[in-house]
């Protein structure tokens, strides 16, 4: 029971998903940063929400309404397989000794 409080997502910094739920259904986008101890991914130009930003002096910040990428569940999010351009569900399989990502449609390796 010590790893009680690890998550495993099925996606990882770099990959290409779609969002499948949500006010960005449909769009696709690259995955910038992922916080699995709360399943949630952050990904490129999407889930976008304005941010009041104060001005500080001292760090030479300005002040004004900025806009952000805001976390998304990994739940409403799924994998772009690169070879077979499809949205699709993640295998894991054991090849040459090492667990891999395949994808379930085509079985392409997703780990480059």
């Amino acid at each position: 029971m010590a790893n009680s409080n690890k998550k495993s997502l099925q996606v990882k910094t770099g990959d290409r998903v779609m969002v499948i739920a949500g006010k960005d259904k449909g769009k696709s986008g690259n995955v910038k940063k992922t916080v699995p101890s709360k399943s949630q991914v952050f990904v490129e130009g999407l889930n976008m929400v304005t941010h009041a930003q104060k001005a500080n002096p001292m760090a030479n910040i300005q002040g004004g309404l900025v806009k952000m990428e805001a976390a998304l569940d990994s739940s409403n999010v799924m994998i772009v397989c690169p070879a077979c351009e499809k949205v699709t569900k993640v295998k894991h399989e054991v090849q040459d000794g090492k667990k891999v990502r395949v994808c379930k449609k085509c079985g392409e390796k997703l780990d480059v």
